[in-house]
């Protein structure tokens, strides 16, 4: 059996049976649409590989198959023998391999070295066999020649927007923004000893096994080689993807043979801890990842969702949206945003949110209450969840709690892991809290406490206060730059460097001054926190602005980091603004409710109180008035409790 997280387990069935009857539909579909076009051998598992890269959208689907199979004759790849020459050798010359670690955001990591292959000695044939579609999210071609750049340059202005925002060439040091240098391999400036060998070994038993498990009416699908591996903890919060998420597709397949039979088994992974509870650096199936390819040690990385494949038949990235909380469904125009706050007023809005707050956590706690780990939470009762916590490099191969911070990934307005939710760092933890700014990329951080507050330590002073003032915490050294103080706010300009490297990266800092703990800016005033909210996402406009093509994530930049003191009130509050503002923006509604259910979903129990329930909604109203959503918002009443109207 192989060890998975017990949160990504529920996750994995609750989102394969929310989706069960569509998966079934679509693969029947598509199996009946190749069957009505001669192709009658075709096993269920590669179908769904098809499915999977078009979102399951049949007609795209087949498309998508008519030009792979066009590309197989044409490149006459009619047969895959992966333990025989020439792919034999091919594999062996250890030119691609998967490295057992992932990336800062849970994906996968390939390595291609460009300088290990020789187009005089192997065919492209040989290249190309085994090709499946991939659903690629980003290529980083590292240390490219200037004879690939130049050209490069010019041929990005004639692809299309996705494509272009996600292919970009990066220099060898700047690989570190993307990759935590404990997951990159020594030659490309990493800490790691990948065994090649063992990744074959790892290969050949997964093929054997899959050649007597994959069969459809006594045919085995030749040309299907899965990296039959289980997933590592998700990233990217509770598991929304279609079709049961990040399985793989024979895996996938297997399950849809039976729909009675929910059980996941398979071989060993390649690397695994035998614990229960974690399995976050073996590989898997998915290729969920980067592929890192190298010229002069030019590397390649190629970030993908689902199942990553080579070769021509493949289109290259898919069209999938980058999307997070916050679009969708159940949105209300401003004026029907007033009309119901005006109805519920604030007694109705408390009795909203109570209905909120009663539900049970959407995962489990297992990492955050081991006994090395509890004593990194600031408060006992406020806990990380499992499946959307951010893993830090693990320092000690020994320990591996080393990994764990309270901290977890939340999604923005159609933006995966927009945000990081923690707690307001204990002196213990500082150096974890700057390691993870350092290996997330974050550029900007929001504090929404006063270190102190009615005599009380909210937070750590975890960052220089003075101008010229510098402090070092496990190998990272912070230096302040320059402080701009408003009435509600101080901004403080920060250098963060990477004693180890040397390599240095500007950090704006935020901290909300007048936001009172377990409530709402005095006096309920919102346009402060408009105006704040406002300033963060042009500071982070900017540094994203500022990092060029060294960075090739979503188009809004590597995740903010918003805290206060546990993480989860004026967090909560702050980020359900801010996703509501983006959404408004660009589609004219709102939706409160569902917006915060989402965020609670990632960052257990976010907006603790009912008045910072009431406030999100009274400041999206302000916000629509001051904007020109609305002309104005007569609230009249608000404050009074609701009249008993059931006499």
């Amino acid at each position: 059996m192989e060890f998975f997280d017990e949160d990504f387990l529920f996750n994995v069935e609750r989102a394969f049976v929310r989706n069960w009857h569509r998966f079934l539909r679509a693969t029947k579909a598509f199996l009946d649409a190749l069957s009505e076009s001669g192709a009658t051998c075709v096993s269920r598992a590669t179908a769904i590989k098809f499915l999977f890269a078009r979102k399951f959208d049949v007609t795209r689907a087949h498309t998508l198959w008519r030009q792979h199979e066009a590309t197989r004759r044409r490149e006459g790849l009619n047969k895959f023998e992966p333990f025989e020459d020439p792919l034999k050798s091919e594999l062996e010359t250890g030119k691609f391999t998967i490295l057992p670690t992932r990336d800062a955001t849970g994906a996968a990591i390939a390595v291609f070295t460009a300088n290990k292959h020789f187009p005089s000695l192997t065919t492209h044939q040989t290249t190309l066999q085994g090709g499946y579609p991939a659903k690629l999210k980003k290529v980083l071609i590292v240390t490219a020649p200037l004879w690939f750049k130049a050209p490069f340059r010019i041929l990005r202005l004639f692809v299309r927007e996705k494509l272009r925002e996600r292919v970009h060439t990066v220099s060898a040091p700047q690989l570190g923004v993307h990759v935590p240098r404990a997951s990159l391999p020594r030659q490309l400036g990493g800490q790691l000893e990948p065994d090649h060998a063992a990744w074959l070994d790892h290969c050949k038993n997964c093929y054997t096994n899959n050649l007597q498990n994959s069969k459809l009416d006594g045919i085995i699908d030749e040309y299907v080689i899965s990296n039959h591996i289980p997933a590592v903890k998700p990233q990217n919060g509770i598991i929304e993807h279609e079709v049961g998420c990040d399985m793989t597709s024979d895996r996938a397949a297997r399950l849809c043979e039976n729909n009675t039979d929910m059980h996941i088994s398979g071989d060993p992974p390649y690397t695994c801890d035998t614990s229960p509870l974690r399995n976050t650096h073996g590989y898997n199936g998915d290729m969920k990842g980067r592929h890192i390819n190298s010229g002069d040690e030019d590397d390649l990385d190629i970030s993908t969702r689902g199942t990553w494949s080579s070769g021509e038949a493949s289109p290259g990235l898919s069209d999938e949206e980058c999307g997070g909380g916050g679009g969708g469904a159940g949105g209300e125009t401003p004026a029907a945003l007033l009309a119901r706050v005006r109805a519920l007023r604030r007694r109705g809005l408390a009795a909203e949110y109570d209905d909120i707050r009663a539900r049970p956590p959407n995962g489990t706690f297992h990492h955050a209450k081991l006994p090395s780990n509890l004593a990194k939470n600031r408060y006992t009762d406020v806990l990380c969840y499992d499946h959307s916590r951010v893993l830090l490099s693990q320092t000690d191969p020994d320990d591996p709690t080393t990994d764990y911070i309270n901290a977890n990934y939340v999604d923005g307005y159609k933006q995966k892991n927009a945000f990081i939710c923690t707690q307001g760092p204990l002196p213990k933890t500082f150096g974890d809290f700057w390691r993870m700014v350092w290996e997330q990329g974050t550029l900007v951080i929001v504090m929404t406490t006063r270190a102190i507050e009615r005599g009380r330590v909210k937070c750590g002073q975890y960052w220089p206060l003075t101008v010229g003032q510098r402090v070092t915490h496990a190998g990272y050294s912070i230096a302040n730059e320059l402080v701009e103080q408003d009435d509600d706010y101080t901004i403080t300009h920060l250098v963060l460097t990477d004693l180890r490297t040397e390599q240095s990266r500007r950090v704006w800092h935020g901290q909300y001054t007048r936001w009172p703990d377990y409530g709402v800016p005095g006096g309920g005033r919102a346009q402060p926190v408009l105006r704040f909210l406002q300033r963060v996402r042009r500071a982070q406009q900017r540094a994203r602005a500022d990092l060029g093509d060294a960075w090739a994530g979503h188009s809004r930049g590597p995740p903010i980091i918003v805290h206060c003191s546990a993480g989860i009130g004026r967090t909560g509050t702050f980020l359900t603004l801010d996703i509501c503002a983006l959404r408004l923006a660009a589609e004219g509604v709102v939706d409160v409710r569902g917006t915060v259910e989402r965020i609670r979903a990632q960052r257990a129990h976010s907006i603790q109180m009912p008045d910072q329930y009431v406030f999100c909604h009274l400041a999206l109203i302000e916000h629509a008035v001051m904007n020109g959503y609305l002309e104005s918002a007569d609230l009249t009443g608000f404050d009074e409790d609701n009249e008993d109207e059931s006499e």
